[in-house]
């Protein structure tokens, strides 16, 4: 359990310095005249997150889950996966990536990287990491719940996404 330990530790550090990279990114738009929506369902993403690494943690523990090789190992590289994707669309977006729906009015649209493959990569990285990350220690509850909370933030995320960048983009 140690090690598992480390690992949503190392995944919470990750999701410290994606806010970090995020912040600097808002600033970026915003001085460009960059114009946030969603605003309502964000907090409701961020307790998603911190609960999901919340439950990772407990779950093994309160429910004595073990850590089973054949299932464990391969969500591990599920895991790593999600994490390289994640890595790619932040590096392919550059300033215009964020956790926040935030658009720059007239700004074209990203089609390099992930984004030349799928309209919302940093999306499936998500739904991965969500549903791989607490059964790398057979913490399935908190994989289902985490995962029915994702996918129904999802439906709203995106739709408040592709609204947004519908209405910002160029004529």
């Amino acid at each position: 359990m140690p090690w598992y330990a480390l690992l949503v530790l190392a995944v919470a550090a990750e999701r410290v310095a994606e806010l970090v990279v995020a912040r600097r990114n808002a600033a970026w738009t915003l001085a460009r005249a960059g114009v946030e929506y969603g605003r309502g369902h964000y907090p409701v993403m961020v307790a998603l997150h911190t609960g999901l690494l919340a439950g990772c943690l407990l779950e093994p523990v309160l429910a004595h889950r073990p850590f089973l090789p054949l299932l464990g190992w391969p969500m591990l590289v599920l895991v790593a996966l999600a994490q390289a994707l994640r890595w790619w669309c932040i590096t392919t977006l550059g300033p215009y990536w964020n956790t926040r729906v935030i658009v720059v009015p007239g700004a074209r649209l990203v089609s390099a990287g992930p984004y030349r493959l799928l309209r919302h990569p940093n999306y499936v990285a998500v739904v991965v990491e969500i549903a791989a990350l607490p059964l790398v220690h057979s913490a399935w509850l908190t994989a289902v719940v985490f995962t029915a909370a994702n996918a129904a933030l999802l439906a709203v995320r995106i739709r408040c996404e592709n609204t947004a960048l519908r209405q910002a983009a160029p004529a």
